[in-house]
């Protein structure tokens, strides 16, 4: 399993698209107490699931890691665990994940500089607002001393494509799974 984790417009989530349609490494299925959205199918883009059923679930230790997020329940379960699998995760996630020690998942680390990521933003056209606001957060959360040990660390800057990026991450977990 692919574990990816970087700050805001790092490339996670458009590297996690490549992966998908060019390797086969498709995005687990997290599951969420928010209300699904008109074209959204349960199962497929999350498991919608009652604020009680998620509580239910934590109590029952199913989740690998959760988390609040704009008044919402998110998390993803361990039994979507799996190789050829990928998870775009925050570094409390990233923390969760490499404490289950399990010599299947691999972890990288995005790493793009501020000026890149804020190039990114403003290109895909995020409010200036939430751009200053992430770019902020961002410091604080993905200071070093705040990112567990990641297997590898990738250059997600300007300089590479999403392509060459996605590349580098496959072909890193393909060999890191012959090497068991």
């Amino acid at each position: 399993m692919i574990v990816l984790a970087g700050a805001s417009a790092s490339g996670k989530t458009e590297v996690a698209k490549v992966l998908a349609s060019k390797y086969g490494i498709t995005k687990i299925v997290t599951t969420t107490t928010r209300d699904k959205r008109k074209d959204e199918v349960d199962g497929v883009d999350y498991f919608f699931v009652s604020k009680e059923k998620f509580e239910q679930m934590i109590l029952e230790d199913r989740f690998v890691e959760y988390t609040l997020y704009n008044g919402q329940m998110y998390g993803s379960t361990k039994d979507q665990i799996a190789n050829d699998k990928c998870v775009v995760i925050d570094p409390a996630g990233l923390r969760s994940y490499i404490a289950l020690n399990n010599k299947n998942i691999v972890t990288f680390y995005l790493e793009a500089d501020e000026e890149t990521r804020h190039k990114r933003m403003v290109f895909r056209g995020d409010d200036p607002e939430k751009i200053k606001s992430r770019i902020e957060n961002d410091r604080i959360a993905f200071k070093p001393e705040n990112i567990a040990k990641v297997d590898f660390i990738i250059d997600a800057s300007n300089n590479r494509t999403i392509d060459d990026v996605a590349t580098e991450i496959y072909e890193t977990y393909i060999s890191f799974h012959r090497e068991d």
